[in-house]
């Protein structure tokens, strides 16, 4: 996992705008993976950005950046408590909705579509999304619309912006630690 790859996907987590970005990546062994991981919490952490692998499967692993503040605040609508109560979540804190997550992806069938409360998509966009099985969508951009198109298209040319910035600053020289933003 390179910090490259950070960049490019979860620039507008690292950024402060954006409650969470999931990317997968090639890893050569699980320990060194988790290595990788622990060394960038011991940056992200103290500016509110966590990192977690949510799945290791064969060569791969899906991995997750996100602010848990953000996180507990987006999770906490009633919309998304009302969403993930029906896709059978019982707790809603953060790491009990993150174990519940974790256990759904690795479940192996039905991918949990409910991850987009967790990447801070709005509740009425994922659960249109469930019902429509991903279909009759307004628009496409970072996510499926079925709400606020106006809003989602300010929302992707915002988040495009901040992903080009942050890589071309990275390219520059800048470091991931200083791209990182403390919210």
């Amino acid at each position: 996992m390179s910090e490259e790859l950070i960049i490019k996907h979860c620039s507008p987590t690292l950024a402060g705008i954006k409650t969470g970005n999931l990317f997968s990546c090639s890893y050569t062994s699980k320990k060194k993976a988790v290595a990788a991981i622990n060394r960038m919490n011991s940056i992200f952490v103290p500016k509110g950005v966590r990192i977690l692998p949510l799945k290791f499967d064969g060569k791969r692993m899906l991995v997750y950046v996100f602010r848990p503040p953000k996180l507990a605040k987006d999770l906490s609508d009633k919309n998304s408590c009302e969403l993930l109560k029906s896709q059978g979540y019982r707790l809603l804190d953060v790491k009990s909705c993150i174990l519940q997550l974790r256990r759904r992806i690795n479940a192996g069938s039905d991918f949990p579509h409910e991850i987009g409360l967790f990447l801070g998509y709005p509740p009425e966009d994922v659960r249109g999304f469930i019902f429509h099985k991903g279909n009759c969508c307004k628009c496409l951009g970072c996510w499926k619309v079925y709400g606020n198109e106006e809003k989602a298209l300010r929302e992707f040319s915002r988040f495009k912006k901040c992903s080009d910035v942050y890589y071309s600053k990275w390219l520059q020289g800048t470091s991931i630690q200083k791209l990182t933003v403390a919210v």
